[in-house]
C-alpha cells in the first residue's frame, strides 16, 4: 500500500473514533454502553495517533516503524470493536476479543521500541 493511502486510511480510522465517540455521549442511554463506547474511543483515536506515528517515524529513517502498523490495526479493530459490538448489544462472546485486541496493541508498542532501538545512526555518539 502506498504511504499516501495508508495516511488516507489512517484518517479514516480517527473520523471513525470521533463518530463513535459522539454517537455514545448522545445517542446510548445505559451507563454500560456509554463507558464500553469512552473505553473503545480513546483507545481507538490513541492507536490512530500511534499509526500516524508508524508512518512519520518511517520518513525520518526508521523503516522498521512499519511493522508496528500491523498490529496496531489489529489491535484497534478488536480491541475498540468488541467494546463497539458490546455497546450495541452484541453477545458477551464478543468481549472475548478484547484482551486479543490488547496484546495486539501492546505488541505494537513493543515492535515500535524495537525499531527505534534498532536504528543504527551515524550521528549518534557511542554508548
Amino acid at each position: 500500500m502506498k504511504q499516501h493511502q495508508l495516511l488516507g486510511l489512517i484518517c479514516l480510522s480517527g473520523f471513525v473514533a470521533v463518530a463513535i465517540g459522539a454517537f455514545g455521549a448522545h445517542g446510548l442511554t445505559s451507563p454500560q454502553a456509554k463507558a464500553w463506547v469512552v473505553t473503545g474511543s480513546s483507545q481507538h483515536m490513541a492507536h490512530t495517533l500511534a499509526l500516524f506515528a508508524c508512518v512519520w517515524l518511517q520518513t525520518q529513517g526508521y523503516p522498521k516503524a512499519r511493522l508496528a502498523v500491523p498490529l496496531f490495526s489489529i489491535g484497534i479493530a478488536l480491541f475498540a470493536g468488541s467494546l463497539y459490538a458490546l455497546a450495541l448489544g452484541a453477545p458477551r462472546l464478543v468481549a472475548m476479543a478484547a484482551p486479543l485486541g490488547g496484546l495486539s496493541l501492546l505488541g505494537g508498542w513493543l515492535l515500535l521500541a524495537w525499531a527505534c532501538f534498532s536504528r543504527k545512526d551515524q550521528n549518534d555518539e557511542p554508548d
